[in-house]
């Protein structure tokens, strides 16, 4: 936790820290009159502002010496990619919305306008930061390491003439420089694609001239180039295109003077609309929406920090943008597609140490087949210092079992090879009845489930699309299997989507069970998906879009009625974000009325912890680390008997009313305290890589101080994964 000292201290150095909440002032923050006003906008930060917030949180892991070098490094490439999908989806909303609805405003009370320009300052300090980074503190360490990345002015001869050979063999031929004139309109830049504009003088053989020219950089040329270890030296020495592209550059303009060469970046709306009420087939026409992905309306603008005036407004000119949208940076554009570098230096000393995810003691019996192990009792999974293997096998045994008769499961997320997959595509092949509910909408992976819909389909599998106007965001399997001439159903259930990559890299919580109320409920969240009728009662879950909602308010209000009779309340929560406004609200009754309420939250935090009269009782934190924390899990007081809870959804409108989600008990009282310790409890305790949030709505990194450090997400795998190297 952070003392008083230690908050005041931090509080001080605003200077250092004062981007992220600078559109709030003192006077912003709640008066004695709006004290009793729970939808005063002054008590809801803004969602865009929160989503930088968490952005800057990421960036600081650059900084921590705690960590192997090249995993700081890694940080600042997920910085980028984070603020790319910002700028893609969240920007692109918020100009669109800008141009049709001004007069709109969320509960902060922000216009669209307002929010577009905080967004600006606040991005254009980050990116500084960013690169600053990136060149004083990184490089530097790297060069240290002798890990080298060489300028143009630092090439010897030798270098320079491999260089150049590498352009003339492998840069050149794939690459179409554009001379721009009549003949040549400034051309369709394609989104997020790395361009350089050069500046010209002369003429070219046919006697025309030019002022500039764009060369594209096609995606398949890597922007980082290893150079041989005999020019290398001592270590590993690496170049970036951009340099070689400059170095070389009349090459591609014979005869003619180059001027300049300066790299730019254009990015553009990336979000997809398709008009389900107006559709016959929803694969067929997102596919026509895919083609058009990469020419959406501009919203953001890079260059290289050099790149004069003049070249810079022509660029705006032909992207239809202004100067707020222009970001000039000192170094590489689009540093995230230097992700690669960890791969291309064999350095274990500078990465994390591999770990080897356990498999409970349970799954472990190898007489007993996984559905006898589940007779006798749950299993609890916490990835990724428990492994996903055991998800896939459950689904690898039902394709396998000549008891099984049907496998029906959601798939958000798989990734572009799944196991899961061809389990499903196996079970399919061998008669049994699949069922795979495929949300095709999943924002960047459109264009992988279409194609794994089409292989489950060819294999057999009756392959549904979710419900029209509704993402089916939940994560459940369900397998019915005939034991003694009845039917027997069994299912996982979880947090996190069905994807064996992300779930080395994701923290996630998943049960494997036979509870009968559980696999009755998930039945019917299958049979709302796949047919039509009315809500179905639910047995034991609570479900979006129908009493997810409703039923959490309920929760929170049973903690304030116990508390009024001064019975044990407090609520644990952890999520990805809480944005919607009326849960915020009845956090404040909670607070008001002395409900103790601690959150964990990985990224937007719409709520404004600590306001006297208000929220004093709420504290919220957010743990940044190795693993991006991606599990929901809600506790609740129940006068001393815990209610657990664990979902597919975070406390946001699109959750709880625009997506099919499910929120899911734990029956067993033993599986259900491990939930607590090691999903709430572990984490309340971080000193090391938490941040608390503040009323204004900065983030202030805890501190041990004469306290021993410790980070969750390192007691967990020193826990749970014994093994690790």
């Amino acid at each position: 936790m952070v003392s008083d000292t230690d908050k005041n201290q931090n509080i001080d150095n605003a200077d250092e820290i004062k981007s992220l909440a600078s559109y709030l002032e003192d006077s912003t923050l709640p008066t004695k009159k709006s004290l009793t006003d729970l939808k005063a906008p002054a008590l809801y930060i803004n969602r865009e502002l929160s989503f930088l917030q968490f952005n800057w949180r990421v960036l600081q892991q650059a900084l921590d010496e705690d960590l192997p070098l090249l995993e700081r490094i890694r940080f600042i490439f997920i910085f980028s990619n984070n603020l790319d999908e910002f700028f893609e989806v969240r920007v692109a909303s918020l100009v669109h919305c800008a141009n049709h609805h001004p007069e709109r405003k969320g509960p902060d009370g922000l216009s669209p306008l307002q929010a577009l320009n905080e967004i600006s300052k606040t991005c254009h300090e980050m990116v500084d930061e960013q690169y600053r980074i990136f060149n004083d503190v990184l490089l530097p360490k790297l060069a240290q390491e002798r890990i080298h990345f060489l300028r143009r002015n630092q090439w010897n001869k030798r270098q320079a003439e491999w260089v150049k050979q590498y352009f003339l063999d492998e840069v050149a031929p794939v690459i179409s420089p554009i001379g721009l004139d009549l003949a040549h309109p400034f051309p369709r830049l394609v989104n997020k694609s790395l361009h350089f504009i050069v500046a010209l003088e002369g003429k070219d053989a046919f006697g025309r001239e030019s002022d500039y020219a764009v060369v594209h950089m096609p995606r398949s040329l890597p922007r980082i180039i290893q150079l041989p270890k005999h020019l290398s030296g001592k270590g590993d020495s690496f170049v970036f295109l951009s340099a070689i592209i400059h170095a070389n550059a009349e090459e591609l303009f014979p005869g003619m003077k180059i001027k300049g060469c300066y790299q730019f970046r254009l990015t553009r709306d990336s979000d997809l609309f398709v008009d389900e009420d107006d559709i016959e087939d929803l694969a067929n026409a997102l596919k026509l929406e895919l083609q058009s992905r990469d020419f959406g309306t501009s919203v953001r603008l890079e260059i290289a920090d050099n790149c004069p005036d003049k070249i810079a407004q022509f660029l705006l000119q032909k992207c239809h943008l202004t100067e707020q949208e222009l970001y000039r940076v000192n170094g590489p554009v689009n540093l995230n597609r230097l992700l690669s570098l960890s791969d291309m230096v064999d350095r274990d000393d500078l990465k994390f140490k591999p770990f080897a995810p356990a498999i409970p003691k349970a799954l472990r019996v190898k007489s007993h087949s996984i559905f006898e192990t589940l007779k006798q009792h749950d299993v609890l999974l916490h990835h990724p210092y428990q492994s996903f293997e055991p998800v896939v096998n459950f689904i690898r045994a039902a394709a396998l079992d000549n008891e099984v008769l049907a496998i029906k499961q959601t798939l958000y997320r798989t990734g572009s090879s799944s196991p899961i997959v061809e389990a499903l595509i196996d079970a399919a092949r061998s008669g049994k009845e699949v069922t795979a509910v495929v949300e095709l909408r999943a924002r960047f992976d459109e264009h992988a489930n279409i194609e794994l819909a089409n292989k489950l389909q060819d294999a057999g599998a009756l392959v549904v699309y979710g419900v029209v106007g509704f993402k089916t965001h939940a994560k459940l399997c369900v397998v019915t299997r005939r034991e003694k001439k009845k039917l027997r159903h069994y299912a996982h259930l979880g947090s996190g989507n069905y994807h064996a990559g992300t779930a080395k890299l994701y923290t996630d919580i998943g049960l494997l069970t036979a509870n009968k109320k559980l696999c009755e409920d998930a039945q019917r969240v299958f049979l709302q998906l796949t047919g039509m009728g009315k809500a179905y009662d639910m047995k034991a879950m609570l479900q979006a879009p129908f009493t997810l909602h409703k039923g959490l308010l309920a929760l929170i209000e049973q903690e304030i009625a116990n508390k009024k009779q001064g019975l044990p309340a407090y609520i644990k929560a952890r999520m990805n974000s809480l944005t919607e406004a009326s849960m915020i609200e009845k956090l404040y009754e909670a607070s008001q009325a002395g409900v103790e309420i601690d959150l964990v939250i990985r990224g937007i935090c719409c709520l404004r912890p600590g306001l006297k009269n208000i929220s004093e009782n709420i504290r919220v934190r957010s743990i940044v680390g190795r693993f991006l924390e991606h599990s929901r899990v809600f506790c609740f007081a129940n006068n001393d008997d815990p209610k657990v809870y664990v979902s597919s959804a975070d406390w946001m409108d699109r959750n709880l009313f625009h997506r099919v989600e499910t929120c899911f008990p734990i029956p067993d009282p033993a599986l259900a305290e491990r939930i607590i310790n090691e999903t709430l409890t572990v984490y309340l305790k971080d000193n090391s890589q938490s941040w608390e949030l503040i009323s204004d709505g900065r983030y202030i990194k805890s501190s041990p101080g004469d306290a021993s450090h410790f980070r969750a997400q390192k007691y967990l795998l020193d826990r749970l994964c014994p093994s690790k190297n």
